[in-house]
């Protein structure tokens, strides 16, 4: 990892002319965020959904700033450091520059796109990883997971983007290497695609779990969404890569193309019956148990039963998912199912997080998305006995169409529901629970998060199972522009251990 570099020397290394460059300082760092500028930085001037960076050039260079870089065109004279201008998107320059200046990441990088999934994913991994004896990492929403080495010096950024910021993300690729972390497998979601956040980050393979509806607020429509997803195999990924795909999501044959015309091995995996001959994760039979899933897996006419200790059919897909991801690796079928036995659910998914003292059990999930509501309902339902009972919302600034969508799905497949408040963020709460009920009238309407899940325990009876669902591993809660503290996993276990439903 670099600790200094000449300016032109790093503009030349992702290919911008430097003739027209007047002073070449020394660059000990980078940012697009003016407030973290520090003395010898070089400022990106990034224009994004709420902030324009160019307001905020003199600010950088008061902070110490001793150049920046904008967009071909922009006036930003008498600034007195000096100025790169470029016709390049410069998201992709601030990512391409990060992966100069940070010049080493572990020998071995996985990424894994789709709507769902991808942390069960890149947890597993990490765990099949770990267990062949791999030093291994997983990066995505639940921050950094690197169970070997300690996280004393670690960003705080790690958790606050699903993909983190180009210089956050290179900076822990780099950190991990230097502890000796051989392999690293991270979540790529359609928004850090779309800004270019893993540009630079040399793919070596990468998985595509699913398809469904979500960040529509962001891309505006469906056929958008996916080609944001498919720039993880047309562009950053090299070309010669390896692609372990989904065949039973409907994108299937899109995605396959997109992989072929790159030159990608293709791996894929499913139930379904295929033309493919090679290359195929064959899932012959999938038994639901009250202790987890039992799964017979079939690779090029060998054939395993394991025992899997999760809860939800749809994990059958996360696992196999992972397991191709090994395989592509160079981990054998044999040695990647050997440690199925030994996963454990990532924090915040499908995970049962108490008893009652009748016996009814509570679980917390991230469903934030209608199909991924939809699949936790219908994998708790064949763990309960009684009432399944759902407490649930939907985030405000973000797709309103979905919102009614997952009123719907919680009617059909819950049989108490109570609608409460997400993150709002800066939309009115009432307003957001209104769209929603709009899917599932007669649901009762609690708006405060916490008061809501206490009512919810105390309707439960002995065999009666409880969701929370929406915020899983989540510790807070966006109201306004505030970032108020709130963790569905600590109020139950407040709840069960004070008896206050």
């Amino acid at each position: 990892m670099r600790s200094v570099l000449r300016l032109t020397n790093l503009i030349k290394a992702i290919g911008l002319p430097v003739e027209n460059i007047t002073g070449d300082p020394d660059i000990l760092g980078m940012t697009e965020d003016s407030r973290r500028v520090e003395p010898g930085f070089l400022f990106v001037a990034i224009s994004g959904m709420q902030f324009d960076g160019l307001n905020y050039l003199q600010e950088a260079v008061r902070r110490g700033a001793s150049a920046v870089l904008v967009e071909n065109g922009q006036t930003c004279t008498a600034i007195g450091v000096t100025v790169v201008s470029t016709s390049k998107d410069l998201r992709y320059c601030y990512s391409m520059l990060a992966a100069q200046f940070y010049d080493v990441q572990p020998g071995y990088v996985v990424a894994v796109t789709g709507t769902n999934g991808k942390t069960s994913v890149v947890s597993f991994l990490r765990q099949i990883w770990s267990f062949n004896g791999i030093e291994a990492a997983s990066l995505g929403t639940l921050g950094l997971d690197a169970p070997a080495i300690e996280h004393h010096d670690w960003p705080a950024e790690l958790s606050s983007l699903t993909t983190p910021e180009p210089v956050v993300l290179h900076q822990t690729l780099a950190k991990l290497a230097s502890y000796g972390v051989e392999r690293v497998a991270m979540e790529a979601s359609s928004h850090g695609l779309d800004q270019y956040r893993l540009h630079g980050v040399t793919i070596t393979e990468a998985g595509f779990t699913n398809l469904s509806r979500d960040h529509i607020d962001y891309h505006g429509s469906m056929s958008s969404y996916l080609e944001s997803k498919l720039r993880l195999f047309n562009e950053v990924m090299a070309p010669g890569g390896v692609a372990v795909l989904n065949r039973d999501t409907s994108v299937f044959n899109r995605v396959a193309r997109a992989c072929e015309s790159r030159g990608h091995r293709i791996l894929h995996y499913g139930r379904s019956r295929t033309d493919r001959l090679t290359g195929a994760i064959n899932l012959l039979e999938l038994d639901v148990t009250e202790a987890g899933l039992v799964l017979t897996l079939d690779f090029e006419s060998k054939v395993e039963e394991v025992f899997v200790p999760l809860a939800g059919h749809f994990q059958a897909e996360n696992v196999l998912c992972s397991l191709g991801l090994a395989m592509a690796g160079g981990i054998s079928f044999e040695a990647a199912v050997s440690a199925l036995p030994t996963l454990t659910p990532a924090r915040g998914r499908m995970e049962l997080v108490g008893y009652l003292e009748n016996g009814a059990a509570i679980a917390i999930d991230y469903a934030h998305s209608p199909d991924a509501l939809k699949n936790a309902l219908c994998a708790f339902r064949q763990h309960c006995d009684g009432r399944l009972v759902l407490v649930f919302g939907c985030g405000g600034d973000r797709d309103k169409g979905k919102r009614s969508e997952m009123g719907r799905i919680a009617l059909d497949l819950a049989d108490t529901i109570l609608v409460t408040d997400d993150n709002p963020r800066t939309e009115n709460p009432a307003a957001i629970r209104r769209d929603v009920i709009k899917g599932c009238p007669g649901a009762v309407e609690i708006p405060n998060r916490e008061e809501a899940i206490k009512m919810a325990i105390g309707m439960l009876c002995d065999g009666d199972l409880l969701l929370v669902a929406g915020k899983g591993h989540e510790s807070y809660q966006k109201v306004g522009s505030e970032q108020l503290k709130h963790s569905d996993f600590e109020v139950v276990q407040r709840v069960i251990s004070t008896g206050t439903q």
